[in-house]
């Protein structure tokens, strides 16, 4: 083989000599050649079996499953109006009150709709206050539905019901600072529908330490925030034995600015936080990790790279999980998202929006070749608003549908597995992520991290290049830096139906809430929930007792979130994030 290299070797120097310094003269403006071409040269050490293997198996390079079912039930999908037969959240959604979500919901079921609710909550219950809090003014049901109480939570699961009751469907909760309460409202809500937590399955996203590095939701220092996940995985894992336990948000960080390198050893860094604290409880990893999700990591319009990003990914993830915490189940070494590569949603924009649809298909077929379903994510209308319209979540499904079973992509499991290109790529991704994440592990992990700001900082600086390379040119965007001149078309669609999400009830959201919640108040026992705050308190106190069991009860006797908050901020004290300049 070593004779081999050196003849292509030699050919290769030849090559770059005299046919592309040829090329080169034709093209004065050009220094070198803008492309790359690889060889075997780039690939020396491959080995098909430790490095990629075969689908479903370690080190689940090509993919976490040995095929994708819906290559095989495409024809039967195409003809049932039933569509998947999988238990599964529907799309991400919530605005306004429960009762505006819980009305949204109702319209997906009256069109056929089986997926339970994957709420999106409003900024005022993602950082732990009520609605009727003053500071909170002006932000009420804007970007998410607005959650103080169980009541919310029974409102919004009024349409699930019988065939669709909590036993029959996953929910997806997307909310980090106070997921823990979420978590007891939940599960209070199938207590009190006399629905065993055992049946449940759901995804709350849990995914704290994010939030420190790009999101910015957070509430309480770290190390007590730890705590509370801590809390939430011993009791999930006891008593909720079908929900997970997280989704960590690796593409939040990329969209918050990190570079590719950085998203992958920022979320494998997270995860080992997370997966330390179950070890520390004193359960074994193969107890709780086959419940760890990703909602989602990478994402950008270079295609070839994040297909190779999401290979090595899943390759370091099961690495870590074998080799440095000793899982024995494969199950536990599976990296699980909802979507492979994709664009992101900040690679979409406002002007010229239908060009996100074109973006979109890139990253759906990116997505189907990197060992995933086909998701044209996100909707072309993503940078327009709240909520998605109707005709773009009808042209992104459809997207997928044709890849699907026009173009038949995914017929093949890792169609790049062997190329010089890709193998090189996933190398080049993983041995960058690997040295960024001992870089972390030396600091003593991605808490003290970002105790110290170091993460924020990397994060910060490497958004900045970016915006400052986009300014210049270095990064072009068509519609925004590039293709703008006074011939080029703004082109539309057709509105066919209404916004799913109504704007005058949305703007009459905070009213309508406050309303609410003030009516809750006075109907429950205010001497019960001030006797159980004070035994919250107590409780929190003590870092060794479980706090979701009594937050169960606090939340059906309708005990407000940030009333909940507020004990914890008395106890663990607000986070004050460092300086990152």
């Amino acid at each position: 083989m070593s004779d081999q290299y050196e003849k292509i070797r030699k050919k290769r120097q030849k090559w770059q000599e005299k046919t592309v310094k040829k090329a080169l003269e034709r093209f004065p403006y050009l220094k070198e050649a803008p492309s790359r071409f690889y060889t075997p040269l780039d690939t020396p050490d491959f080995d098909f079996l430790t490095q990629v293997g075969f689908p479903g198996e370690y080190p689940f390079t090509a993919s976490i499953y040995p095929f994708d079912p819906r290559a095989g039930t495409a024809k039967l999908a195409a003809r049932s109006k039933a569509g998947s037969g999988l238990t599964r959240a529907s799309g991400y959604s919530g605005y306004g009150t429960p009762e505006d979500t819980r009305d949204y919901y109702k319209q997906n079921i009256e069109r056929g709709g089986r997926q339970g609710p994957n709420l999106a909550m409003d900024l005022v219950t993602q950082c732990g206050y009520d609605s009727d809090n003053p500071l909170m003014a002006g932000e009420v049901g804007k970007v998410g539905v607005a959650i103080d109480t169980l009541r919310d939570m029974e409102i919004i699961y009024e349409p699930y019901q019988g065939e669709l009751n909590l036993d029959r469907i996953a929910s997806n909760f997307t909310i980090n600072g106070p997921a823990i309460y979420l978590i007891a409202m939940y599960a209070a809500l199938a207590e009190n529908r006399g629905i065993p937590l055992d049946k449940l399955q759901a995804t709350p996203q849990n995914d704290i330490l994010k939030e420190y590095i790009a999101r910015g939701a957070y509430i309480f220092p770290p190390k007590p925030a730890m705590r509370l996940f801590r809390d939430t995985l011993v009791f999930i894992n006891q008593h909720m034995p079908r929900m997970n336990i997280t989704s960590m948000g690796g593409y939040h960080i990329r969209e918050a600015g990190a570079t590719r390198i950085q998203d992958l050893a920022f979320s494998m860094a997270i995860a080992c936080a997370y997966i330390q604290t179950g070890i520390d409880t004193g359960l074994e990893v193969d107890a709780f990790a086959p419940r760890f999700t990703f909602n989602a990591m990478g994402g950008s319009m270079e295609f070839l790279q994040e297909i190779a990003f999401q290979r090595a990914a899943r390759r370091m993830y099961a690495r870590i999980l074998k080799e440095r915490y000793g899982a024995k189940n494969p199950r536990s070494m599976l990296l699980r998202e909802q979507m492979t590569a994709h664009i992101g949603p900040s690679s979409t924009t406002k002007q010229r929006p239908l060009n996100n649809l074109t973006r979109a298909v890139l990253g759906a077929v990116a997505g189907t070749l990197s060992g995933g379903p086909p998701s044209a994510f996100p909707p072309y209308d993503e940078p327009l608003g709240l909520g998605w319209s109707r005709e773009a979540q009808q042209l992104s499904q459809d997207v997928s549908r044709i890849l699907t079973c026009e173009a038949k992509l995914l017929e093949v499991e890792d169609p790049f597995a062997g190329s010089y290109c890709m193998e090189a790529m996933t190398d080049e991704i993983e041995k960058e992520a690997w040295a960024e994440l001992k870089k972390l592990d030396k600091m003593g992990g991605i808490v003290a991290a970002i105790e110290k700001g170091y993460v924020q900082r990397e994060v910060t600086r490497s958004a900045y290049d970016h915006q400052k390379k986009i300014a210049n040119g270095d990064v072009q965007i068509v519609g925004v830096n590039c293709f703008t001149g006074e011939h080029e078309l703004e082109v539309q669609t057709t509105r066919l139906v209404p916004h799913p999400y109504d704007p005058d009830r949305r703007a009459r959201a905070e009213e309508r809430q406050i309303a609410s919640l003030k009516e809750v108040k006075k109907n429950r026992d205010n001497k019960d929930v001030k006797k159980l705050l004070t035994e919250l308190k107590q409780q929190a106190l003590q870092e060794e007792v479980n706090l979701v069991h009594h937050l169960i009860v606090c939340a059906k006797a309708y005990v407000t979130l940030q009333e909940v908050c507020d004990v914890f901020r008395d106890v663990f004290g607000e986070y004050d994030p460092p300086s990152i300049f």
